[in-house]
């Protein structure tokens, strides 16, 4: 099944409405992670997105100052991207599958085929960027998660800098990892919704069975 993509601005009420309560690329490391291994993290998350449903709006997370600098920075690294690349970019809000049970956010969209991922690490990590010419291990689940989500190619990782040399790191497929991973989300789905159905029938219980035979 093909994703779907929502064309709206990201942080709006819009945004905020279509992933409410989903899991999303950015916390995949809760479920699973970098080397493929169920995280022992996802029965907490899990709790936070079933009560983000149960009260129908979300909960604060802690936004880092590297993250802050990433999103004010975000329109500069595309657009350096697109020019040193000779690509275009394209917008998207958020991505789901088709059954709006997973979504991603990424960046842009590169073609019919890629991604951008934006990252503005401190000062010692893009010198090992800029060496290495790999992204550190930590963002595997949330970059493989997006092109699970997404059913695209690559994802290229933006890594800005104002004062440093910037560099593009391309990440491919990992097939392996991505057939975990979706076993994963099918069995931490399976949870949510189970626990959705007890809460449910607690909120609103089914009438004795007297009353079912009247």
């Amino acid at each position: 099944m093909p994703p779907v993509y929502h064309f709206c601005e990201q942080y709006s009420d819009q945004y905020d409405r279509l992933k409410l309560g989903l899991p999303t690329s950015s916390s995949f490391d809760k479920i699973i992670t970098p080397d493929g291994k169920p995280s022992k993290s996802w029965e907490k998350y899990a709790y936070h997105l079933i009560a983000e449903r149960c009260l129908e709006r979300h909960i604060n997370t802690y936004t880092s100052p590297y993250m802050e600098t990433a999103l004010m920075s975000e329109a500069d690294a595309a657009a350096w991207y697109e020019f040193d690349h000779e690509v275009q970019v394209k917008k998207v809000g958020f991505v789901t599958n088709e059954k709006k049970t997973i979504g991603c956010s990424p960046d842009r969209l590169v073609g019919e085929d890629g991604l951008l991922e934006i990252k503005c690490p401190q000062p010692q990590t893009q010198i090992e960027y800029l060496l290495t010419g790999k992204v550190d291990r930590k963002y595997w689940p949330q970059l493989q998660g997006q092109l699970f989500v997404t059913e695209r190619r690559f994802v290229d990782i933006v890594a800005w800098h104002a004062e440093l040399p910037r560099t593009v790191i391309r990440v491919e497929r990992d097939v392996e990892y991505i057939a975990c991973l979706e076993k994963l989300l099918e069995n931490f789905n399976t949870f949510l919704e189970s626990v959705m159905d007890k809460i449910s029938s607690v909120v609103h219980p089914e009438p004795p069975n007297y009353l079912l035979a009247c």
